[in-house]
């Protein structure tokens, strides 16, 4: 039963998009604040107030 699982992950793996937005985890315990998945600083805050 294990390596029929094994099997199955290996053929499933080759299939499997690759998580791209690991780096960003720092930034997010870091308490950086992301709108729409665009990063938020205090300048782009305020020329949307601006705005």
């Amino acid at each position: 039963m294990l390596a029929m699982i094994y099997k199955l992950g290996m053929s499933a793996e080759k299939r499997w998009r690759r998580i791209r937005g690991f780096d960003y985890l720092a930034k997010v315990i870091k308490g950086v604040k992301f709108r729409d998945g665009i990063e938020v600083n205090s300048e782009t805050e305020d020329s949307r107030s601006a705005a």
